[in-house]
């Protein structure tokens, strides 16, 4: 190992700690601060369970909650491939969801905010085929979104 890679071996704990950066999981983290203590709000459809599920997979379930998790979910499905017969053959399934987390003794609202992203799918095929896909494509959907939420949760400052 030359000189100038153990140098930046060496230093990069102590840049990394100038920072101010902190494990999530580590000791005060916001990881910890939020396992097993979020309730999701019930959801009223199948993209709200979808979502509350995987949401619920990644920071546990819970039966003292601290915290309390408002999800609003919106999504739209756009056409984008049409064959030679004017038939769509292929969609985009377009999400947001705006999310607000509060804590359940104060009522205060810890942080919030919005996030989106997309998945496709396609509709060549038999109508149980593109029936499938759109399923399919709804989950992922949500999964992404639910990601996308943690690691917002996860950089928001959670009192522990």
């Amino acid at each position: 190992m030359s000189l100038l890679d153990r140098r930046t071996v060496l230093l990069a704990p102590l840049a990394l700690a100038a920072c101010g950066f902190e494990p999530v999981y580590g000791p005060g983290g916001s990881g910890s601060a939020l396992r097993n203590r979020v309730l999701v709000d019930e959801p009223d459809d199948r993209n709200g369970y979808l979502l509350t599920r995987e949401i619920e997979e990644r920071l546990g379930r819970t039966s003292a909650a601290s915290f309390g998790l408002a999800v609003k979910i919106a999504t739209t499905e756009e056409g984008l491939a049409i064959d030679s017969a004017g038939n769509i053959t292929r969609f985009n399934l377009l999400g947001a969801v705006d999310f607000a987390l509060r804590d359940l003794t104060t009522g205060q609202i810890v942080t919030s905010g919005t996030v989106e992203n997309f998945t496709g799918y396609s509709a060549t095929g038999t109508t149980v085929a593109t029936l499938a896909s759109a399923q399919d494509a709804q989950e992922r959907l949500m999964r992404i979104l639910a990601e996308q939420i943690i690691a917002r949760l996860y950089a928001a400052q959670i009192p522990a």
